[in-house]
Parts: C-alpha cells; structure tokens; sequence
C-alpha cells in the first residue's frame, strides 16, 4: 500500500475529469453583477450539461431522421403504387381497344360490302389528311 494515499487520489484524479459535461454559455446567466471575483463569475456564465443528456438528444434527433426518412419512403411507395396501377388500366383500356379494331379489320376483309366502304373510307381520310389525289385528277387553286 502506498504511504500517502491522499497523493495517489489526487494523481488519479487529476488524470481523469470527475464529470463529463458539456458547457454551454447562458445570455441569462452574464447579466449577473461583477461584484464577484472573476473565476466566481465565469462559473456562473456557464451551464453544464450531464453527457447523458446530450446522448439522449442525440438519439432523440437520430430517431427523428430516421422516422422521416421512413414517411417519405412510404409515401413515395403508395405514388408509385397509384401511378402503377392507372398504367394498368390504361393498358388494359387500350388491349380492348385494339381486340375491337381487330374484329372489325376481319369483319371487313370478309364482307365484300365492308371491303368497299373501307376502300372510300381510306381515300376519303387519304384526300383530307394528306391531301393526296388520285393520277388523272387535276388541283386548280382558288384564292
């Protein structure tokens, strides 16, 4: 055992802080009268905070982050699901589009009757939309 235990206390001591806390510097607390000696007054000035307290508001805005980037997941994912499943209608709109098209392309390739109003049919749109004309015919402009 050593000789001077109080010696051995105060090494240790000395090499390690008693508390571990952060300061902070209050406005509040400055506006306290000078009337004490200098070290009195900057122990005053500051507040300290237990470390405990800073790992709970650290877990606290950890949790946070994490609980809002897990909203906008979520909410991302149920956009996507709408925006998915109006595609799906959309298609599927369209395939009975095209199954009626169909049937009435092999309506018209069997009926003769079909066959000849297809034909005025395609000249018609043929004459307006592209302004097409037939060989013999002749264009005379009026303006």
């Amino acid at each position: 055992m050593a000789a001077n235990p109080y010696w051995t206390d105060a090494r240790l001591n000395a090499q390690r802080p008693a508390a571990r806390a952060l300061t902070l510097s209050s406005p509040a607390l400055e506006a306290v009268v000078e009337t004490v000696s200098p070290r009195a007054a900057a122990r005053r000035r500051e507040v300290t905070l237990p470390s405990w307290v800073v790992f709970c508001m650290t877990m606290l805005a950890t949790f946070a982050v994490c609980v809002t980037v897990t909203m906008r997941t979520h909410a991302g994912m149920r956009a996507a699901a709408q925006e998915h499943e109006q595609l799906s209608r959309n298609v599927e709109q369209t395939r009975a589009e095209n199954d009626a098209l169909r049937q009435q392309v092999e309506l018209m390739r069997q009926d003769p009757r079909a066959k000849e109003a297809a034909a005025r049919a395609v000249e018609a749109a043929a004459r307006e939309r592209l302004n097409m004309l037939k060989a013999n015919e002749v264009v005379v402009p009026l303006d």
